[in-house]
C-alpha cells in the first residue's frame, strides 16, 4: 500500500492539452474515482500515474518516491483495464499466473499467490477453465486476480466494468468494495458512471476539461458541489438550474421569485447574474409544504411529461404557457421547465395545472459568469417579508 500525490501534472498533445495543472494526494489505503464526461482526462490522468503516460510537467509520488520518470514495471502498480484481454488459449491459472512466470518466481510461490488470489476474488474450482467458458463476471474476476497477484502498492482500474451488463455491473461494485476492504490496498478507478464513483469511493474527483473540479466525498459532492458543472453532473436525474437576478430583498427568475437577503451572500451584490439550483426531489407539491422547515412562495406549473421509474415518478413542469421543450433541450436547464420527483403513490396526471415550492435548505446558488458555488442552502437569507406558503395543493 502507498499513498499517490499528483503535483500540477500537465499532458499536451500538440495544441490539445488533455490534462491541466491537475494536483491532488491520494491516501494510503484510500478508494478514489476519477469520474467525468468522455474526454475530460479522467484515464489521461490514471495512465500518468501508471506510467503509461509521460506528463509535459509535473510529478508523481507513489509513498515517499519520484516515479515520474520510472517504467511501469518499476512503480509497483497493477491495472485493470476495461477491455479485459485474457490469454484465450490459457486456462485461468495460466492467465493468472502469466506476470509471475515471466518475471521467474519459483513453482511454489506462483501457485501460493494464485490460490489466494482465486479465494480473494471467489474463483475456487475454476482455475483449469478455459476463458470462452466462464461468463463476462468470471472473467473480468480473472483480470482482477492477475492484478492481485502481483502484491501491487497502487491498484489501477480504467472502467473495467463498462462492458458488463447492468446487472452484472451492480453485483461487480458490491465485490470490488469487499475485495478493497479485503486487500486494505490503495485503489485509484476510473469511470463515467456516477453510480460507481458514488456507490464505491472514499473520495470522488471530478474532472471537466482536463482540470479538476472537486476532490471530495461522494455525498459532499452532491450536497456541496464546489460549481455548476460538479452539481449538474453528479446526481441522476441532473439538478434544475434557473437563471435570475439579485434585488433588492429577492432573487428574481422568469417565471417566479424566492425571497433572500442578498447583502448577506458572499461575492456579489444586488444587480448581479446568479444561477439557482434545486434537485428535483427538493421540488415539492405545496401540499407537503408543511412538512418542510422554509418552503419557498408557491410556484405555478403545469405537468407536460411523467415518467414512471418504479420507486419514483420524474414529473417535467412547464412554468410558462406554452414552454414545452424540444427533445433537443436539456429540462434541468430550460429557463420554463422543471424537473420534479415524487412517490408512486402520488395522484397526479400529465396536463395538469399544479403549485409546487421548493425547499429553501436545498437551494443552490452559483455565479452566473464563472459557476462557482455561493452558498448551499438559503435558509437565513429570507427577506424582510418573507412569506409563510399556503399548505394545500390547487
Amino acid at each position: 500500500m502507498a499513498r499517490v500525490q499528483l503535483e500540477h501534472i500537465t499532458k499536451r498533445y500538440d495544441d490539445v492539452t488533455a490534462v491541466d495543472d491537475v494536483s491532488m494526494e491520494i491516501e494510503d489505503g484510500e478508494f478514489v474515482t476519477f469520474v467525468g464526461p468522455s474526454g475530460c482526462g479522467k484515464s489521461t490522468t490514471m495512465e500518468t500515474v501508471a506510467g503509461l503516460t509521460q506528463p509535459t510537467e509535473g510529478q508523481v509520488y507513489i509513498g515517499d518516491d519520484d516515479v515520474t520518470n520510472l517504467a511501469p514495471k518499476d512503480r509497483g502498480v497493477a491495472m485493470v483495464f476495461q477491455n479485459i484481454a485474457l490469454f484465450p488459449h490459457m486456462d485461468v491459472f495460466e492467465n493468472i499466473s502469466f506476470g509471475l512466470r515471466l518475471r521467474t518466481y519459483d513453482d511454489e510461490e506462483v501457485h501460493r499467490r494464485v490460490e489466494q488470489a482465486a479465494d480473494i476474488v471467489q474463483l475456487e474450482g475454476m482455475l483449469d477453465r478455459m476463458p470462452d467458458e466462464l461468463s463476462g463476471g468470471q472473467r473480468q474476476r480473472v483480470a482482477i486476480a492477475r492484478a492481485i497477484v502481483r502484491n501491487p502498492d497502487v491498484f489501477l482500474m480504467d472502467e473495467p466494468l463498462a462492458n458488463l451488463d447492468a446487472k452484472l455491473r451492480v453485483h461487480m461494485r458490491t465485490e470490488l468494495q469487499r475485495l478493497h476492504r479485503e486487500l486494505e490496498t490503495t485503489i485509484i478507478y476510473v469511470t463515467h458512471d456516477q453510480a460507481e464513483a458514488m456507490t464505491m469511493s472514499d473520495r470522488i474527483a471530478v474532472l471537466n476539461e482536463g482540470r479538476l473540479q472537486q476532490l471530495a466525498p461522494p455525498l459532499t459532492c452532491y450536497n456541496e458541489p464546489a460549481n455548476r458543472f460538479v452539481a449538474g453532473f453528479i446526481g441522476s436525474p441532473s439538478m434544475n438550474f434557473i437563471e435570475g437576478e439579485l434585488v433588492d430583498g429577492s432573487l428574481e427568475t422568469a417565471n417566479f421569485t424566492v425571497e433572500l437577503d442578498a447583502a448577506r451572500l458572499p461575492k456579489v451584490a444586488v444587480g448581479d447574474a446568479v444561477t439557482l439550483g434545486i434537485r428535483p426531489e427538493d421540488v415539492h407539491l405545496t401540499a407537503y409544504a408543511d412538512s418542510l422547515a422554509a418552503p419557498t412562495e408557491p410556484i405555478d406549473a403545469k405537468t407536460d411529461v411523467l415518467e414512471p421509474m418504479g420507486d419514483e415518478v420524474f414529473v417535467y413542469l412547464l412554468l410558462a404557457e406554452g414552454a414545452a421543450g424540444s427533445m433537443e433541450e436539456d429540462p434541468a436547464t430550460s429557463p420554463n421547465q422543471l424537473l420534479m420527483s415524487v412517490t408512486p403513490d402520488t395522484e397526479i396526471e400529465a396536463d395538469q395545472d399544479i403549485n409546487v415550492v421548493l425547499d429553501r435548505s436545498k437551494i443552490h446558488l452559483f455565479d452566473a459568469a464563472t459557476g462557482e458555488a455561493l452558498v448551499h442552502g438559503i435558509t437565513g437569507l429570507e427577506g424582510p417579508e418573507s412569506g409563510t406558503a399556503p399548505t394545500e395543493a390547487e
